[in-house]
């Protein structure tokens, strides 16, 4: 029998579990664990010890105190985020360590630490998700959403009742089975997805096809336990948001599918200037209880593919699982079709590894928290006095300015700021920079005289190169000009990315020398659609079929021979490493 302390619970409220049972506990002490009717999904999947540390039940292996060994640090990634004021390692020369240098340096969040694989969103990088939120929740809307939210717990019979779905989720559910000093009769599974309770809730609300679309959409934080995290990318706890809807005909849930692919594409390229492939997941990788799923993959500038967004249509698994029936036209009963579509806080990480450099973060001005900073440059109290006053009417000027698009929901004003810290202008251009914001002013008593501001733009692009001075009234008439101009030299300058590193292999020879080591990129290739065949692609290179190409999402479709067997192949599919 092995014991676990944890700090905040006192030494005789400690849960206490074999290798095989559940866990003992004291009656305050709320307990997750897994069950044993999801562990023999998980006795195939992977092998396992289930540890049960004051309440919480993760899949690992055995605890080095158990051993008699010094605990080791939950992730090596996660001790290496911590508070800004560090160098950022260049991309050459760890791109993974770049990464977690970039978030601490532009303060995007921290690990939690304390609560194993999860992380602490801070609020520049939250600001963002808010961004985020707003601009999809306004394209929700206008394809005629609505929002509902869904309770965090469900239980656990329903998770169980759609068999690839239990099997998919098996290995990554936290359980609860104990509350108010009590062993529930029933344990809750807390949400790693909504299919099912939304379902439970689906059966109630429908009845005819009056009824029918059901349109609705979650914004919600989810959790899956994972064995290895990295910030934004995966982690123990995420927020996302899932859309759920019912439909009376399998040709209206597939075009649901289909749209709300196009929303995400979209968003993807107009708003995150992060272009995108989309597809249709193969067999192997579509989610659990589908039958079919589509994505949209991008390419981060290591080369390797990050899943930015799914959808999914659901057929009559769910439909079928919960008794969500409505009384058809003609008069019968039949189940309802559904579907099921989300994008999470990974797309922060996804626009990280899309547009940062090593100087920090670079953000498009879309989902710019700070569109401008303005510097002012000073000596003395009675400069002080005449520049901040000039920065704060520059400043009062630009906030008025909207550049929302055309038919927006929203109004989107310029969010500008003067540093006015008692810092040296160096150290703050230094700090904006790595925050990404795409803008810098310099203002001083020579500008003031010239009537002029000193611009920098975070990147040099066709928005501006190096330090410009030009009229403080050309620099207001043309801001919207030049951010715009920002957004689009990022796309263009992903959109580049993609055409330069994409490739058409026709040989195994060629395909084991392109994904030799750490190395990917976007490679097209046939093959000929068997299970096997793409196991033994992951398994001796690592890199993953991403999906099959949507008409005018790659190489045109014609026959070939797979790369692999060499037998016949209808087109190419994309594949690549991924996060």
């Amino acid at each position: 029998m092995m014991v676990v302390p944890a700090p905040t619970v006192a030494p005789d409220k400690i849960a206490m579990t074999t290798r095989d049972g559940p866990p003992q506990s004291g009656p305050l002490l709320s307990v997750l664990y897994c069950p044993p009717v999801f562990q023999p999904w998980l006795a195939v999947r992977r092998k396992v010890r289930w540890l049960h540390i004051a309440g919480a039940c993760l899949p690992g292996p055995r605890s080095a105190s158990s051993r008699g060994m010094k605990p080791k640090a939950s992730s090596e990634h996660e001790d290496q985020v911590g508070k800004a004021g560090g160098k950022i390692t260049p991309r050459a020369e760890d791109y993974p360590q770049w990464y977690q240098d970039v978030i601490r340096e532009a303060e995007m969040a921290e690990p939690a630490k304390v609560v194993k694989g999860c992380m602490v969103i801070k609020p520049h990088g939250y600001a963002v998700w808010e961004k985020i939120q707003r601009e999809l929740d306004g394209r929700f809307k206008a394809t005629g959403h609505k929002n509902a939210y869904f309770p965090l717990l469900i239980p656990q019979s329903f998770i169980t009742k759609e068999a690839e779905h239990v099997e998919g989720f098996a290995p990554e559910l936290a359980v609860v089975t104990h509350a108010g000093g009590e062993k529930l009769d029933e344990p809750y599974v807390i949400r790693p997805t909504s299919e099912t309770v939304i379902g439970y809730f689906f059966a109630r609300w429908v009845d005819s096809y009056r009824d029918l679309p059901l349109l609705v959409n979650q914004w919600a934080n989810v959790m899956r336990w994972e064995k290895r995290t990295r910030m934004f990318l995966r982690t123990t706890e995420f927020l996302w948001q899932e859309g759920h809807t019912a439909h009376a005909n399998h040709e209206e849930a597939q075009e649901e599918v289909a749209r709300m692919l196009g929303v995400y594409g979209d968003f993807a390229e107009e708003v995150m200037a992060m272009p995108v492939i989309r597809g249709v997941k193969t067999e192997s990788e579509k989610f659990a209880g589908a039958l079919q799923s589509t994505c949209i993959e991008a390419m981060m500038q290591d080369g390797k593919a990050l899943q930015a967004g799914t959808s999914h249509d659901l057929g009559q698994n769910f439909g079928k699982a919960f008794n969500v029936m409505f009384q058809t036209r003609a008069g019968s009963r039949d189940y309802v079709w559904q579907t099921s579509w989300g994008v999470s806080t990974r797309l922060i990480g996804g626009l990280i590894l899309t547009h940062a450099d090593d100087a920090g973060l670079v953000l498009p001005p879309r989902l710019a928290p700070i569109h401008v900073v303005i510097v002012p440059i000073f000596r003395g109290d009675d400069e002080r006095a005449r520049v901040l006053a000039a920065c704060a009417k520059l400043r009062d000027q630009l906030v008025d300015i909207d550049i929302s698009p055309p038919r927006a929901r929203y109004r989107d004003f310029l969010e500008v700021v003067v540093d006015d810290r008692d810092m040296k202008p160096g150290a703050k251009f230094y700090d904006w920079e790595r925050k990404g914001v795409p803008v810098r002013v310099e203002l001083g008593p020579k500008d003031l005289e010239k009537d002029q501001v000193c611009v920098k733009m975070r990147v040099d692009s066709a928005a501006g190169r190096g330090k410009e001075f030009i009229p403080q009234a050309q620099f207001l008439a043309t801001i919207v000009e030049r951010l715009e101009k920002f957004q689009t030299a990022l796309l263009e300058s992903a959109r580049q990315r993609i055409a330069e590193r994409s490739v058409e292999l026709n040989s195994w020879d060629e395909f084991l020398t392109t994904f030799a080591g750490d190395k990917s990129t976007f490679a097209w290739c046939h093959w000929d659609g068997t299970k096997e065949t793409e196991a033994r692609i992951k398994e001796q290179t690592k890199a993953t079929i991403r999906c099959v190409p949507l008409a005018g999402q790659g190489p045109a479709a014609e026959p070939g021979a797979c790369i692999v067997t060499g037998k016949p192949s209808k087109q190419r599919v994309l594949i690549a490493k991924a996060y």
